[in-house]
């Protein structure tokens, strides 16, 4: 059973994933909780190895292991070092960087990198739709302004603050969840496409008064709050939920991890609506749910990651 236990600190969850058996075994119950199956072909029908760690399919013949076809890939990293590397990231509210999750689970600081970018591939937001009243706002990730040129800095600072930065969209529902994107621009054509896929029809959005919001109030019960002349609470509209969210996200990043290139910057913010989508649930279901995920999700390569992009 995967969920026979319930853990709150790291001494409880070391204690009971004490070696690399527990942790295969914990893995292959999730994985295979609707039957066992083979990862190449999809045939029911495998055959086990002595020692119960590699498999071989009975249709097409191939061998794998428990890892194979998962985000875990062929890695030759321990399962529970992986676990650990789990915990670490889905339980630490601001991030934790490659150098400190390597010295905590026993890798190179490159291999800790490689293994944190893993994780977060399996922490993948939710789809469909957003109902009752939702909160959206735009940011912008990016170096800091005084670190600027001077005329690159007198340039940041005007307007939306977002030249030379990487633009981020984002929506919180009332009732907690949250969605967030990272988006060409903050105009009026991509926040209203991110919008009108995330958003129910009827719903109520809550907005500031940026000019890309217009329009929205055809589809939408959209009401606007003036930060510029200082007006944050209209009644029930307001910001602050979907804010809260920005503070946390940019204090991990200037807090942990100093730098996010616009490259793995969406998986970036994938984990941190991770956990705080999860933030009232307990260590025990967060990291089952992200285990879960991690068996679901196909391999990330190292070559995938460090590609330049175009």
């Amino acid at each position: 059973m995967t969920n026979a236990f319930e853990f709150k600190t790291l001494a409880e969850f070391m204690a009971h994933f004490h070696d690399e058996e527990t942790c295969r075994e914990h893995f292959a119950a999730i994985r295979f909780a609707e039957g066992e199956y083979c990862p190449h072909c999809n045939h029911n029908e495998i055959y086990k190895f002595a020692g119960g760690k590699r498999y071989r399919c009975a249709k097409c013949k191939q061998d794998f292991t428990i890892k194979t076809g998962t985000v875990f890939g062929e890695s030759k990293i321990s399962l529970h070092k992986w676990f650990i590397a789990i915990y670490l990231l889905s339980t630490s509210g601001k991030g934790i960087s490659s150098v400190q999750l390597a010295k905590q689970v026993g890798v190179t600081q490159k291999t800790g990198w490689f293994i944190d970018h893993r994780i977060r591939e399996a922490m993948q937001q939710n789809g469909g739709q957003l109902f009752g009243k939702v909160e959206a706002d735009e940011t912008f990730i990016g170096g800091l302004s005084k670190n600027m040129h001077k005329k690159k800095r007198e340039a940041a600072i005007k307007g939306t603050g977002g030249i030379g930065k990487t633009a981020v969209f984002g929506m919180r529902s009332r009732d907690g969840e949250v969605r967030a994107q990272v988006v060409r621009s903050v105009g009026s054509v991509d926040l209203h496409r991110e919008i009108k896929s995330n958003l129910a029809q009827g719903a109520t959005l809550y907005t500031d008064k940026w000019v890309a919001y217009r329009g929205l109030n055809v589809q939408f019960n959209h009401s606007t709050v003036d930060h510029g002349a200082k007006e944050y609470v209209n009644g029930d509209c307001h910001t602050n939920g979907i804010e809260s969210f920005w503070a946390l996200f940019k204090r991990g990043y200037h807090g942990i991890y100093h730098h996010m290139s616009r490259k793995h910057l969406q998986r970036y913010v994938n984990e941190f609506t991770f956990r705080l989508n999860r933030r009232d649930r307990g260590m025990q279901q967060v990291f089952s749910d992200l285990v879960s995920r991690v068996a679901g999700s196909e391999q990330l390569s190292y070559k995938t990651l460090t590609q330049k992009t175009a």
